[in-house]
This record gives C-alpha cells, structure tokens and sequence, in this order.
C-alpha cells in the first residue's frame, strides 16, 4: 500500500513551511531514514526522512512552493499503484467540461460603432522579441529602451546582453526566502502602526563596575559569565513589571497586558535575523536569564530553534542591541502586535557636571525606545523609557 508524505507541522504558530530542496525525485528508490526534502519556516530549516521503503510515484510540489502544514507532499509505494487518491489533500482533481460553444458565440457580430465615438488607433506592440523581454525582466532592464539590431529595429536577445555587458559594475542578487519574509514583516509593521522612537543615555558606570567584578569571579569559579547585554535585559525586565502598559500588545481595539514577561531578543544569524522569546524572563535570576539567552541564541545561530519561540505573537517586548558594533543610535521596528521594543546603542563618554562646577567625562548607554502611539502615549514611554535607564544605573547582581 503507497505511503503519502505530508508536510510536517513544526510549532502551532507556522501555518505553512517553504520546500527548499527535493532529494528524492519521482521514480528514485527511497529506503528508511532517507532524508526525501528539505523544508523551512520563517527562520528554522528541517529535513524529512522517510517513514516507509519504496520508489517514489509522486511529488505534488517543486522546490521553492510554501506549502501549506500537513498538506500531502509526495507517495512512496510500489511502481504502479494509484497516487490520484492522494491528490489536492486526498480529492481527485476533476475536469469540469463545459457544453459546445454555439456557432454565434464562436463568431459573434461586431458591435456598431457609432459616428459620435470615433475609433482609437491601436499601438504597435514593443519591437521587442520575447527571449529579449524574458531576459530584460529578470534583470530589472527596460527592453523597450535599448537600441535594437534586429529586423526592423526589434530588441533581441543579443541586444539585452550586451547591455548588461556593458554594464558589468552591477549584478542582480535575488532575495532569498527568508529576507522576502522579513522585508515583509517590516514593511507591513511600518505600514499598520503609528511608530515613534524616543532617545536617552543611561549611566553605565554602574553595570560596567559590575562587569570587571564578575570577570573576576568568572576567574575563580563563579557558575557563569554575565554580560552587558544579561544586565540590561534584566534592568528591562525590572522597569517592565513597574510599566505593565509596555509589556502588551496592541489589538486594534483593545490592548492585552502581560503579567508575565515573555522577552524577544534580536540575533543576527548567517540565515537573517531572528527573535527567539525567552519565556517568563520575569521569574528567572541575572544567571539564569544569562543561561537561557545564551540558549536560544545558540539555537538560532545552529537552526534548531523551535519555531513558535520566533514568532513576534509568542514575546510581549522585544529589545535589539546593536552596542557591539558601535551603533550610537538607531530606530528599532516593532514586531507588532507588540506595542514597544528597545534598541540598545554603544556605551560613548560624555560629560557631566559635578557638585564644584567641574566637569568629568562619564560612560552612558545609549538607549532607544520605538514605541506604538495608539498604544502608548509619549509622556507614558518617556517614563517606561527612564525607567529602564534607572534600573540599568541601580542594578544589583550578587558575585
């Protein structure tokens, strides 16, 4: 009996997987443990191995299509069983025939034309050959414009290649799947909300003293490394619970509060950026929250991340550190519906003015909030904002 293959469900949030790679083709001999093709969701890739033993009757998809969860893939069975059972999730496509077209409906009178409307001309089409417009598109050429050299002036192919010899300073790179679907995400998070970004500079005497402490602890066996990052996200952590209103997600009408913590962190990956969540940040200690961070980072950067943590539905507040590469200041987009996120900039020296009138030059943080003003007003952020910069110059972690 055939064994159909269906589209593996990974997470209750993913909806549809994209088939990247097709191992085994139709007519292939297929063995158990065989990887058969590789799929991917927004972020985390996956190979599907075989269940059964066989030859392969037939694969319903080509490479690149997003397939819908538990859709059938492919049939594994002996040659020559039936596979249209299998078809369309299990229906057998029918063709619907339609009745003979009458004599009169094949050749319908032309309509009058009335004296009072006169008849535009028609353009000619675009001399140009359809290899040459085939080429011209996929390089982003408008084949309309180039000089042609064949018959009658018409664009040929020749004539769209050798533009782009000539212009050989520049390439055509398509996106890959998973930048498509961010550009996507962000664009409709700038299209469907009111976005707005406020800036402040926290102290950062206070965590970088905590930092040099804890490196020599590190040294004599303290249980885990903590750095600037585990800090700060544990000082926004803190202002969160005192700002319940940033911990939310704006639903059109109403908004839903989080008394939990559920905290999305940015990671750059070599497959594009991702937001694992932590979940209940809230209840953890600064090495603990150091611990599952480091965690779910590792999972991105090694693609084994389990795909509901990615989605921007499972965090109730996102922050994204760009400190590291020397950022001073930046604009985060929201991963709506959450209704704020905070970037993180580089720590620069400024001055600041002491009690005898000197000055003296200080660390600070740079912090940067982009905030949903449907949800939030700016009094309200600037509040959640400089408490997060409070928590950061008061932070207490035990060495």
């Amino acid at each position: 009996m055939a064994t159909v293959v269906i589209m593996p469900k990974q997470g209750q949030s993913v909806e549809s997987c994209i088939l990247t790679r097709i191992i085994k083709k139709k007519g292939d001999t297929v063995a158990i443990g065989d990887i058969l093709f590789t799929y991917e969701t927004d972020k985390a890739s996956f190979e599907e191995e075989a269940k059964a033993a066989g030859t392969v009757l037939e694969i319903f998809y080509e490479e690149g299509d997003d397939i819908p969860v538990l859709m059938n893939v492919m049939v594994i069975g002996n040659p020559g069983e039936s596979v249209e059972e299998y078809r369309q999730n299990g229906e057998t496509v029918a063709m619907e025939i339609s009745p003979p077209l009458s004599k009169e409906a094949l050749n319908p009178p032309p309509p009058p034309i009335s004296p009072a409307s006169p008849v535009s001309p028609v353009s000619p089409a675009s001399p140009v050959s359809p290899r040459a417009r085939t080429l011209a598109e996929k390089n982003a050429i408008s084949a309309s414009q180039l000089s042609g050299t064949g018959p009658q002036g018409r664009v040929v192919e020749r004539d769209v290649q050798a533009f782009i010899d000539n212009t050989s300073d520049s390439h055509i790179v398509p996106l890959t799947i998973i930048r498509k679907r961010i550009a996507k995400a962000m664009h409709e998070s700038l299209q469907n909300s009111a976005q707005l970004t406020h800036h402040l500079g926290a102290d950062a005497r206070r965590i970088l003293s905590l930092r040099e402490k804890l490196k020599e602890a590190v040294a004599n066996d303290y249980p885990a490394a903590i750095t600037l990052n585990d800090m700060i996200c544990r000082a926004t952590i803190l202002a969160l619970q005192k700002f319940p209103q940033a911990n939310a997600h704006f639903l059109g009408d109403s908004i839903r509060i989080y008394s939990k913590v559920h905290l999305g962190i940015a990671v750059d990956t070599e497959r594009g950026l991702m937001v694992p969540t932590v979940k209940n940040a809230d209840e953890l200690t600064i090495q603990a929250l150091a611990d599952r961070l480091k965690e779910v980072v590792n999972a991105c950067k090694k693609g084994a991340i389990n795909p509901d943590l990615l989605s921007s539905e499972a965090a109730s507040f996102s922050i994204s550190n760009l400190g590291n590469y020397g950022v001073e200041m930046f604009t985060p987009i929201l991963n709506l519906p959450q209704v704020a996120i905070l970037g993180v900039n580089t720590i620069v020296l400024r001055p600041k003015e002491l009690e005898d009138g000197g000055y003296e030059f200080v660390p600070y943080l740079g912090l940067s909030l982009t905030y949903d003003h449907r949800a939030l007003d700016g009094a309200e952020a600037t509040r959640f904002l400089k408490q997060i910069a409070v928590e950061i110059e008061n932070l207490e972690c035990d060495v």
